[in-house]
């Protein structure tokens, strides 16, 4: 039961953050924080993608995360490969998403394992 408090807060936290980022570089054409968004752009900037337009993304990620702690508190049978799936899809948010997938992904493991 600890183990499903910490994903769930940690799960919210990080949803509730990037649909803030999503609908905050819609409205004002930046990311939350710096002007120049962190190194996750990068990867985006070589593929020629403008990542001021990628708001909608971080929005369907967010959702995707509140999905997630619903499903997992339902007890349906898909929440650990839903919650690993988003997780992988979120470790490219370098540093914050990074660092809230692998703990995700290693609680979901432990939990997964019991």
């Amino acid at each position: 039961m600890t183990l499903k408090i910490i994903i769930t807060i940690i799960a919210f936290a990080n949803g509730l953050f990037m649909m803030m980022d999503g609908f905050h570089v819609i409205i004002k054409g930046k990311y939350i924080g710096p002007e120049k968004p962190g190194p996750w752009a990068n990867t985006f900037y070589k593929l020629k993608i403008n990542v001021f337009k990628l708001g909608p993304l971080f929005i369907l990620l967010g959702v995707s995360w509140f999905i997630f702690v619903y499903v997992l508190w339902s007890y349906q049978n898909w929440a650990f490969v839903f919650g690993l799936l988003i997780s992988i899809f979120t470790l490219w948010y370098i540093k914050v998403g990074t660092f809230i997938s692998v703990i995700t992904i290693v609680l979901l493991l432990i939990l997964n394992s019991n």
